[in-house]
């Protein structure tokens, strides 16, 4: 028989993902996909079963290749003629836990579940974060 998780009965875990050195795409995929809670074996589609994830060091992510200087963030301020477009190079250097929640985001459903679980979200530029009273889980990158 399939068990089918419930949302009174899910246990949220805490998990610490390293993003230094490791491509920010490859590791908003591991967030999302722990976000979203696709790792359990009780994993529902219609369920938010998704668990807390913390990202350290995201002003050390990579982008490989020559999207720091061919990708482009762009966002539309709502008056004539104002859509902004900013390089992934300053927007690495000056916002780099957007540019994280950006990709997070993206991965994410676009729903009520997606939504919920993207507050689960935890970023921070060094390798510091101020979540231990959760006892965070150290979780590899795949």
């Amino acid at each position: 028989m399939t068990t089918m998780a419930k949302k009174e009965t899910v246990q949220r875990k805490w998990y610490v993902l390293d993003a230094a050195g490791k491509p920010l795409g490859r590791t908003a995929v591991t967030a999302a996909k722990l976000l979203r809670g696709k790792h359990k074996v009780d994993f529902t589609p219609n369920v938010d079963c998704g668990d807390f994830v913390i990202i350290v060091n995201v002003d050390k992510a990579i982008l490989t290749g020559r999207k720091l200087d061919e990708k482009h963030y762009y966002h539309h301020t709502g008056w004539i003629g104002n859509l902004k477009d900013v390089k992934y190079r300053t927007l690495m250097n000056e916002r780099p836990e957007f540019a994280m929640e950006l990709a997070v985001k993206g991965m994410l459903p676009k729903n009520t579940i997606g939504r919920a679980a993207a507050t689960r979200l935890k970023l921070y530029k060094g390798a510091e974060h101020n979540n231990a009273a959760q006892k965070p889980e150290a979780w590899t990158l795949d």
